[in-house]
């Protein structure tokens, strides 16, 4: 009993779009979708390109998606503190490991901390300092990412502030016949003008 009464009322509204329609004529059953049309100032893209090449960040002012600026500099303000970090270890680590190879044992006193308890194997801080180094490639190489993202971000931005979305989009639904399974039924259907 339940189930008529579902099925009974999903059929209803789901009729009703199709009877006003068809009474309507070129009527819409459903108010259209999208963005109201406004006059579109005309929007260079390639200013917020450049801008956001020169400087992290403007880009996304440019475009007014202020909510992103603190994506953009915490992706690159993270990947230049450990930078400087691991610029810093592998400064300490090279020193240290000078210090260890030199064949002086009297500078082995100067060797700082955490290497002083490795200093009779310089082949361990050599490898510690060859990862650092690594570590240092990295960070670069994922600060020119983020970078890269950025400026990406901004012109696909800038791109797609220029796109029209009219108030001629629609959705509504009609009787619908699909010759492959040779059936009718109901169907949305999207009108792009």
């Amino acid at each position: 009993m339940l189930q008529r009464i579902v099925i009974s009322f999903f059929t209803t509204i789901l009729l009703i779009p199709i009877v006003t329609n068809a009474q309507l004529n070129d009527s819409i059953p459903f108010p259209p979708i999208g963005i109201t049309s406004t006059p579109v100032k005309k929007y260079n893209p390639n200013k917020a390109i450049i801008r956001s090449a020169l400087i992290p960040g403007w880009g996304q002012i440019t475009n007014k998606k202020y909510w992103k600026l603190p994506l953009v500099y915490g992706a690159i303000g993270t990947t230049t503190y450990l930078f400087f970090q691991n610029i810093k270890i592998y400064n300490e680590a090279s020193e240290a490991y000078r210090l260890a190879t030199d064949g002086d044992p009297t500078n082995d006193e100067q060797i700082q901390q955490p290497y002083y308890s490795v200093k009779g194997q310089p082949d361990r801080i050599r490898n510690f300092r060859n990862a650092v180094r690594q570590d240092v490639d990295y960070c670069v190489l994922f600060f020119i990412l983020f970078w890269g993202l950025n400026v990406a971000d901004a012109a696909v931005d800038a791109h797609l502030k220029t796109f029209d979305v009219s108030d001629n989009l629609s959705i509504e639904l009609k009787p619908s016949y699909s010759p492959i399974s040779k059936t009718t039924g109901i169907g949305l259907v999207m009108h792009i003008k």
